[in-house]
């Protein structure tokens, strides 16, 4: 591929693009838009130009002339519940957004329970009659896509190219909640739906919260400051600096950095044995994060000498660093990377052969896993099993650290989910907002008062609505999170849940839970749970 061809490509995939009119990502064929509201329009054109547009529902036009850098924004009203319109804007060349309807939309946002698709890895009850009857052209589904951000967003990437249909091929990845929440909206209300799938999985209520507000929550005073001053990714650098160097220094398997369990089989009493794949905490290591080294030892046939050999491993939690022999051979990265590594020809004797592996786990599920028959050495046409019992010592468990700094990458820092995925909407009239989040903050239910009250507050005032609905669901049974440290205070939590703001409403989930599972498959009673909540509080018609 020339250079020329990688310049347009590189232009294509980004939000704004300078050929000719380009919107936000979240303006695409197939959407919906708020009923009588007014719509905004940012966007990008030819620097001077001047922009049209006109929407199918009436005979107005609207104008205005695009800056120097080529940005505009216009306003238009939008029409009762109806359609299916066209939206078009030129400046001299067009862009028409076909198929669009005028009805409610709803943001959909929070954690993994929020997150949790239809099928997918979610899998509700009766998924497959579910999906198989999912047949409604009223309904929109927009999926968001994850990412983080320092700094408030102007544009985000959606799945599924933006706003799509609701049918069997767009809603098993989809928010099972979101969904069966449209759902019975369009059965009550009949007119168009839009849904807005903004979620991500394990984190926290202050990285969906704008630094603003963050400022004003007890407990984050200082680290929103510092975040605001841009003082962060400095403070950061140097906090992870010194925490690794504590890391490399604590790590049993490291004498001042350098490996000393790689060349040899070790037998000293201190190692214990495991049977792999497997995550660890399902193997005797229950509440273990850190560092993890396993070793086995296999018969190279005379045949293999001189050859390379092909180490297929698996898949590995988080990272790895596998060494042969006492030679590093490969690092790996991704907790669900399938690792295959290739030991060199000249590394290959006949006789024993020792793999090591240093795996390296910071949260969650550890260790090498997948399926057994993914785990073979493989040279000259022949494999070695390489599943079955390992060695395995640990090196050192978090728990015995300081808690590693949080990167600013993370999907848990503070603010990262508003910059990136929420603000981006709040140029976009909405009805309200349903939420499911506190899993990850049920140890804290005092901070999380405040702070979910901040959270609230804060998008009330971005989207410039005092009054803007906001729904949620009470945090269900949930299994023990941490034995040792004593039963989490659910029940105190879930009071501090119930926030004194109008225009909120909670639905009641503790009878339709799975105390053994964070994630309880009856989506379908959520969701029709959180639609009477709509019908009492914003539409009142129950």
């Amino acid at each position: 591929m020339n250079k020329y061809k990688l310049i347009l490509l590189a232009l294509s995939m980004t939000g704004f693009v300078q050929a000719k009119v380009t919107l936000p990502a979240f303006f695409t064929n197939n959407m919906v838009i708020q009923q009588n509201s007014t719509l905004t329009l940012p966007g990008k054109a030819k620097a001077g130009k001047n922009i049209t547009v006109k929407a199918s529902w009436n005979d107005n036009k609207f104008t205005t002339k695009a800056t120097a850098d080529g940005s505009f924004r216009i306003e238009i009203p939008t029409p009762a519940a109806g359609g299916p319109y066209t939206i078009t804007i030129s400046d001299g060349e067009t862009l028409t957004l076909k198929n669009v309807l005028a009805g409610e939309v709803w943001f959909c946002s929070g954690q993994s329970n929020m997150e949790m698709p239809v099928a997918g890895w979610g899998k509700v009850m009766n998924y497959e009659q579910e999906v198989a009857e999912a047949k409604y052209p009223s309904i929109r589904l927009l999926q968001v896509k994850k990412t983080t951000s320092v700094t408030p967003a102007e544009n985000v990437e959606m799945n599924m190219g933006g706003w799509q249909e609701c049918n069997s091929s767009t809603v098993p990845e989809f928010s099972a909640i979101a969904y069966f929440y449209a759902r019975e909206l369009w059965k009550e209300l009949n007119v168009p739906i839009g849904v807005i799938d903004c979620t991500w999985g394990g984190t926290p209520a202050e990285a969906w919260t704008s630094i603003g507000s963050l400022k004003q929550v007890p407990g984050f005073e200082i680290q929103a400051s510092k975040i605001e001053k841009s003082e962060a990714i400095a403070a950061y650098q140097q906090e992870i600096k010194e925490w690794q160097e504590l890391l490399v220094t604590k790590d049993a398997g490291l004498n001042k950095g350098i490996p000393m369990w790689i060349s040899s089989l070790q037998t000293d009493p201190t190692w214990k044995t495991m049977e792999l794949p497997g995550y660890w905490e399902q193997k005797g290591l229950h509440g273990v994060d850190g560092i993890v080294w396993f070793q086995r030892e296999i018969e190279i046939p005379s045949s293999w000498e001189g050859k390379e050999i092909t180490l297929n491993l698996g898949m590995i939690d988080d990272e790895d660093v596998t060494y042969y022999n006492g030679k590093e051979i490969a690092k790996g990265y991704g907790y669900s990377t399938p690792r295959h590594y290739t030991v060199p020809a000249e590394l290959v004797k006949a006789g024993k052969g020792v793999i090591t592996i240093r795996v390296s786990d910071s949260g969650g599920e550890g260790g090498i896993h997948g399926e057994g028959k993914d785990m073979f050495a493989e040279a000259n046409g022949q494999k070695i099993k390489l599943e079955g019992i390992w060695n395995y010592r640990i090196g050192i468990a978090l728990g015995d650290l300081p808690p590693a700094p949080m990167s600013l990458e993370s999907s848990s820092y503070p603010s990262v989910l508003y910059n990136a995925m929420v603000h981006p909407f709040t140029i976009f009239p909405i009805k309200g907002v349903i939420w499911y989040q506190g899993e990850n903050d049920v140890w804290k239910p005092e901070l999380y008062a405040e702070m979910f009250r901040a959270l609230i507050l804060d998008w009330r005032k971005k989207w410039k609505k005092e009054d803007l609905p906001f729904l949620y669901v009470q945090i269900s049974l949930l299994p023990e999170i941490d034995p040792e440290a004593g039963e989490p205070p659910y029940q105190l939590f879930r009071e501090k849940q119930c926030v004194a703001l109008p225009n909120t409403g909670m639905a009641y989930s503790l009878d339709i839970g799975d105390p053994y599972d964070v994630h309880p498959r009856n989506k379908k009673v959520v969701g029709e749970r959180l639609a009477e909540q709509a019908f009492r509080i914003v539409y009142e018609i129950k």
